[in-house]
């Protein structure tokens, strides 16, 4: 004859221990008791944000950061009715049973809730000559997890790889989606064209309006022409400045008190000049 023996316990489990959702969906973090003996047991929910536990259920009342936006739904599952980015963390379902033999058992829940991209913030140079190097950038940091990004060329997909695709296997790019830049090493006539880029995650996805960047030809007859038209007017200041000087243009003549001739003696009167202005004075009287 066997015998068995029942053993008081309270048991837990849950139908997913990594629940997720987007944001301002509900999510349902389930705890289930699996078995217990004790009519009235205690539930208790603690969220746990980086390794800090903090009550969002206690005494039968939601509280914390969960106050007004949860409920629970018996037995003891929690459920969030407006989930919102800082919901991320691990949750700790707490079971207290006194009346079993293992009277407390716990469960825990990593919570993911997931973000929407916002619309990037997009740069597309306006020109760019042939032959030099551009670079195009693409950033949003509001999508949780974070965003992967795409480049767009005219509507149409950009290739992380240019020699997977015909239409862009002559183009010289590096396109990194992780950081969401687009480089191009040698820019060509083709590259031409309207460019846009898109932020997506597993919550959706956001795209900024295309920008169209312009490739133009370096005109090298006209740099150097521009050139020698420069040159030819620097040389002919030059020769208008050498003429000036020698036809005296920029010669000038200061006469001071050192240069002036005294007037003949025929009056016989000698002349002496004083120190303040150049004024002369007589020396002597006249001779009779």
């Amino acid at each position: 004859m066997r015998c068995y023996i029942s053993i008081l316990a309270v048991m837990l489990t849950t139908l997913n221990q990594s629940p997720w959702a987007n944001e301002f969906e509900s999510i349902e973090l389930s705890c289930l008791i699996k078995s217990i003996s004790t009519v009235s047991p205690r539930i208790e929910w603690k969220k746990i944000k980086d390794g800090k536990p903090s009550y969002v259920y206690f005494e039968k009342q939601i509280a914390g950061d969960l106050e007004n936006r949860a409920k629970i739904r018996e037995p003891a599952t929690l459920v969030i009715l407006n989930a919102t980015r800082s919901d991320t963390a691990q949750y700790r379902c707490e079971v207290t049973a006194p009346d079993d033999q293992k009277n407390f058992d716990e469960i825990l829940i990593d919570l993911v809730i997931r973000v929407k991209p916002v619309v990037p913030t997009c740069y597309v140079p306006k020109s760019v000559p042939v032959g030099q190097s551009a670079e195009l950038s693409c950033m949003e940091n509001e999508g949780f997890p974070k965003s992967q990004y795409q480049w767009f060329r005219n509507h149409e997909e950009i290739p992380e790889d240019p020699k997977s695709s015909p239409k862009f296997l002559n183009s010289s790019y590096v396109l990194n989606s992780a950081m969401g830049t687009l480089k191009f090493s040698d820019v060509r006539k083709e590259d031409d064209a309207q460019y846009y880029c898109r932020a997506k995650n597993e919550a959706g996805l956001a795209q900024c309006a295309p920008q169209r960047m312009e490739v133009y030809d370096i005109n090298i007859t006209s740099i150097v022409l521009g050139v020698l038209v420069v040159l030819v007017v620097l040389l002919c200041i030059t020769v208008g400045i050498c003429c000036a000087y020698r036809r005296g243009y920029f010669t000038t003549q200061k006469q001071t008190g050192s240069n002036y001739k005294a007037p003949g003696k025929n009056d016989g009167v000698d002349y002496v000049r004083t120190e303040d202005e150049g004024d002369f004075r007589h020396k002597s009287s006249f001779v009779i």
